[in-house]
């Protein structure tokens, strides 16, 4: 697919972009409005395709706890067998929680660990099933509270008797960006994996007490343009770090939803990597 029509999508779903406009754009890279039609569901995410990892051999259940304003939700999965197991905190994208996000916990629960993933739109209600109507209300969030919300989640972690104690997070997208946030707020954190995220700010490195893998696609210049900076404070104040460039792939390479930006390849290489820092850093 034209490199261009993957970067106006990818501009569509994480800029101010209305779909009216998104389609006139789309309709001039394709030609026509019937071509725009007709790939328009190569682009979009198609949830069904993602819900590849059964649950039946797992502990599943959906848990609250406190928010700043109203109450967080989750989606928790970890292996059937009751035991203190490894935390993962699994974050999505600016969509909300999603079918695609839950099996990504369970991917993580089959790996042996406690897996985690909070809605950060449940204090408006939870995750629309259209996805702009999704993306209209994280322009709505207020970011503090945002940020307050997914720390409070570690004082819950707390109460859990099939905790390890030790916690870690991986975030998508928006997920990712939020996954850095925590390396730096949440000193008690071992582990932090981002996922094409944005950066945290070189001023707030110095705070990270986790190990920090982080994985980028070559196409996806918009998020590319921080890494320098990001290294060059890790570096600086020796964090330990992992950084991985997957060339040839785009944004959302490891979301299978998300029709040609997805890569099986680079997604099996890059959870592998995910999963083997957490069993160094978790277990």
């Amino acid at each position: 697919m034209d490199q261009q029509i993957i970067n106006l999508y990818d501009e569509y779903t994480h800029a101010p972009l209305s779909r009216n406009e998104f389609m006139k754009r789309l309709v001039v890279l394709t030609g026509s409005t019937a071509a725009a039609l007709a790939i328009l569901p190569l682009l979009e995410n198609n949830y069904a395709k993602g819900m590849t990892t059964p649950s039946n051999d797992l502990f599943t259940e959906y848990i609250t706890y406190p928010a700043v304003t109203g109450e967080m939700k989750a989606y928790v999965a970890r292996p059937i067998k009751e035991a203190k197991y490894g935390t993962v905190i699994v974050i999505h994208e600016n969509r909300g929680l999603n079918k695609h996000i839950e099996d990504v916990a369970r991917r993580a629960a089959q790996a042996g660990f406690l897996a985690i993933a909070p809605n950060a739109l449940a204090p408006l209600g939870g995750t629309p099933e259209v996805e702009d109507e999704a993306r209209t209300l994280f322009t709505k969030l207020n970011q503090d509270d945002t940020k307050q919300n997914f720390i409070n989640i570690f004082q819950y972690l707390t109460k859990r008797k099939d905790s390890n104690g030790k916690y870690g997070c991986v975030g998508f997208c928006w997920g990712g960006g939020m996954a850095n946030t925590l390396a730096v707020n949440v000193p008690e954190l071992k582990a932090a994996v981002a996922f094409y995220g944005r950066q945290a700010a070189a001023t707030d490195v110095p705070k990270i007490k986790a190990a920090i893998q982080l994985h980028y696609a070559s196409l996806d210049e918009r998020i590319n343009a921080g890494i320098a900076a990001y290294e060059e404070a890790l570096k600086a104040n020796k964090v330990t770090y992992e950084l991985y460039m997957y060339e040839g792939v785009n944004h959302a390479f490891h979301n299978d939803t998300a029709g040609q930006r997805y890569n099986a390849d680079a997604a099996k290489l890059a959870w592998g990597r995910t999963i083997e820092f957490f069993n160094k850093y978790l277990k």
